[in-house]
């Protein structure tokens, strides 16, 4: 089982910027994949990005690709996947959730799904 802290949602600008964390908690913490996804009002779920923990590679879902990146940092205990993006736009707007899952096709080719979820973050972008 894991645990999921969610950090850095709110209200941006039209083209600012943000840094979305997600601190992760539990049993073989290194066997987990990580993501962020996304859903908008009245749209499905999507994904957003997507790191992987066997070599660290990463996934980005066209909508936000070239504007963000995803990085995690490791400690004994814990993992923290941050997204950071940047230009916004106000089709950015959702409600943000932070993922895991131990098969990293199924969490990274999109729309993706994962056994675990975090409680989500929500990013309003307007003026």
């Amino acid at each position: 089982q894991l645990q999921f802290v969610e950090s850095g949602g709110g209200l941006v600008q039209p083209g600012g910027s943000l840094r979305l964390s997600c601190t992760a908690s539990g049993f073989a913490l290194e066997a987990y994949h990580f993501g962020w996804f996304r859903q908008a009002p009245g749209k499905d779920r999507e994904g957003v990005s997507c790191i992987s923990s066997s070599d660290d590679s990463t996934y980005y879902t066209a909508p936000v690709q070239g504007r963000s990146i995803i990085y995690r940092d490791s400690t004994k205990n814990t993992v923290t996947v941050t997204l950071e993006m940047n230009n916004l736009k106000t089709e950015d707007t959702g409600v943000y959730y932070c993922a895991a899952d131990r098969v990293v096709f199924r969490l990274c080719v999109f729309p993706g799904d994962a056994d675990y979820w975090g409680k989500g973050t929500l990013v309003t972008v307007s003026s």
